[in-house]
């Protein structure tokens, strides 16, 4: 599971087989679970300079959450 050096988001953890996504916070902690989120998505988290800035602008309110 990558750890992140990030104000926002301390940790993500991605299922391929299920598509699920699921993001620990570093305020509200987690894990919240996004559904139907493809690999691509995952991948640009891990690859992105700034992980709240990316999950604002490409995961919330996109997927199911649960």
């Amino acid at each position: 599971m990558p750890r992140f050096n990030s104000t926002a988001i301390a940790a993500a953890e991605y299922n391929a087989s299920t598509r699920i996504l699921q993001i620990w916070f570093v305020e509200s902690g987690g894990p919240y679970s996004y559904y139907g989120v493809p690999a691509a998505i995952f991948e640009g988290l891990c690859n992105s300079r700034s992980k709240g800035g990316y999950f604002n602008d490409h995961i919330r309110d996109r997927y199911s959450v649960g």
